[in-house]
């Protein structure tokens, strides 16, 4: 089955963007920035990959699906691109969104549905959910995995990582990987 992987960054305060969406506060480590190119190539927006080296040709290595929620969606889409993760399936989480890309499937309904019928499709890589912080309180039921690239900044306030009810679920480490700038990806796995 395929797992849901929520691959995020966020700050020392659990903070993934700021109150108006932004994230240019995190300070980049190029040993980082190259590690994510590596192994997270899909996660790098269609439209820079040919500018950071990933060819059109580069297969996806982790994930063939992308989840987002509509704030996530709207900064592409504020930028002139809808299309933002060409190389992946789209999916926008959305009871109010209307002039998606044609490559992108609007999901007015329920989220949980959702992640629940593509982790049961056969084959395939896994889904990267993007974000943000109130799809991912819906989804925390769903998340098989959090990826999470934790960065040695304070936001003081913004969007924050989960969103939602109160609704504990203990997650254990598998691995930490530590950067120069005191920086870590860090792979949860949820408790058994």
């Amino acid at each position: 089955m395929r797992k849901l992987v929520y691959f995020i960054g966020v700050s020392i305060d659990g903070v993934i963007a700021g109150p108006a969406g932004e994230a240019e506060f995190y300070p980049l480590n190029p040993e980082m920035v190259a590690h994510v190119r590596a192994e997270f190539p899909e996660t790098m927006p269609t439209h820079i990959r040919p500018h950071i080296g990933i060819a059109a040709s580069t297969p996806n290595k982790r994930y063939d699906t992308v989840i987002m929620g509509r704030g996530t969606y709207q900064v592409p889409l504020d930028e002139g691109n809808p299309n933002p993760f060409a190389h992946l399936r789209q999916y926008v989480v959305s009871r109010s969104l209307t002039g998606a890309g044609p490559a992108v499937t609007v999901v007015p309904g329920d989220p949980l549905a959702l992640a629940r019928r593509l982790k049961a499709e056969e084959g395939g890589l896994d889904i990267w959910l993007c974000g943000g912080g109130t799809l991912a309180g819906q989804l925390l039921p769903e998340i098989d995995e959090l990826v999470v690239k934790s960065y040695p900044v304070v936001a003081g306030g913004g969007r924050p990582m989960f969103d939602g009810g109160f609704s504990p679920r203990a997650f254990t480490p598998v691995e930490v990987l530590p950067f120069g700038h005191g920086g870590t990806i860090t792979t949860y796995r949820p408790v058994q």
